[in-house]
């Protein structure tokens, strides 16, 4: 009862907070667009953002946007397919099916509450697969430390095609003030030598409490997350986890650039100007908030503004892909993931319960 009311409680905070930042965009947005609409003779009544966001998407190219669900479907079947790459060195070969609905029932997570995914990511295959979810786990950080070095990569890309106007945009923004800020707080010192001091003590006296049972339990996590780890070296076939990866990412990045054309204020835009906006909404993505609700819009309106994309029309292109794919899309596989998953893996009445693999030795 009180893990369910802690859940509960979780995904209210996050919610608000994504919700709440949504909010803020949208207001902003609103009233410059109700500024600009009272200039050009519009009525008060006839000026609300909302209203036009409505409007415009009546007025969407959907046969752009039904090409960027399937775009985003092939990548999350070549990353299930990646995924069993890397469980394969661990004696875990999991059936296709499971490694999908696993991971779009970890991005629905995600919508409620942010970077749970993993976790349920991991326990959901372990639980149809016989194996260790601390060792499945460990692959899970494995993915996603693959994708944070392709990202750094694909910013590497986006500097050197288009780093002027990500450079000027940078300079605008700047918040030296904060940084130096911060780096001057005493209590952020104060913090670092609590945190350093906490480190160095539970090294210095690791040997006088290494038979304790809760130590025990976090030293097999971690055993089990090392064992996760090491699959990279052992990947069987990695020329073709390589294209794997490149294809999942080369994914994503066709989905914001020919959402494109789906939007007309948007459609004269080029493969470089979608790049640009591609990796600010990957940022805004990332950030803790639930499924980048508030934060995708924030910087993919950003990134639209330098290539003279007015905020409303930028915001209601976020709004596009957002709802398009972070909420329908990920919502009715996360859901059907949910129920099909407990059907595909039952077992006949007549068949004793499996023990669960112990992959540990």
């Amino acid at each position: 009862m009180k893990s369910r009311l802690g859940n509960l409680f979780r995904f209210t905070i996050y919610l608000s907070i994504g919700l709440g930042i949504l909010w803020l965009v949208y207001n902003d947005q609103n009233k410059a667009y109700q500024a600009k609409c009272a200039l050009d003779g519009g009525l008060p009544e006839d000026c609300q953002l909302i209203d036009k966001i409505f409007t415009d998407f009546t007025q969407v190219h959907w046969q752009w946007i039904i090409l960027i669900m399937f775009f985003f479907l092939l990548s999350n079947l070549s990353r299930a397919v990646r995924w069993n790459m890397l469980l394969e060195p661990l004696g875990v070969k999991p059936r296709f099916v499971n490694s999908f609905f696993a991971i779009m029932i970890s991005y629905f997570a995600n919508l409620g509450l942010s970077r749970v995914g993993e976790l349920v990511r991991a326990t959901s295959l372990a639980k149809y697969e016989n194996a260790r979810t601390n060792q499945v786990m460990g692959t899970v950080v494995v993915d996603r430390m693959i994708d944070a070095l392709t990202m750094l990569l694909i910013i590497g890309i986006a500097m050197i095609l288009d780093g002027k106007q990500i450079f000027s945009y940078l300079a605008r923004n700047a918040q030296v003030d904060s940084m130096k800020s911060l780096l001057s707080s005493p209590y952020f010192w104060i913090a670092g030598f609590l945190f350093s001091s906490l480190i160095i003590l539970a090294y210095r006296y690791r040997s006088k409490y290494s038979n304790h049972p809760l130590l025990g339990k976090v030293v097999d996590i971690l055993r089990g997350f090392r064992d996760g780890l090491k699959t990279i070296a052992k990947v069987k076939r990695p020329g073709w986890f390589i294209v794997h990866s490149i294809f999942i990412w080369l994914m994503y990045y066709l989905m914001t650039w020919l959402c494109f054309p789906a939007y007309d204020p948007t459609a004269h835009l080029g493969p470089i100007a979608g790049l640009t906006t591609f990796v600010f909404g990957a940022f805004g993505i990332v950030i803790p908030a639930p499924g980048g609700m508030g934060t995708y819009q924030f910087l993919v309106s950003e990134a639209l503004a330098i290539y003279q994309i007015p905020g409303d029309e930028g915001f209601t292109f976020s709004m596009i892909i957002f709802f398009s794919i972070q909420i329908f899309f990920t919502i009715f596989f996360g859901v059907l993931g949910i129920i099909l998953m407990p059907l595909i893996n039952r077992k006949p009445k007549d068949q004793p319960e499996e023990e669960p693999a112990t992959l540990l030795s």
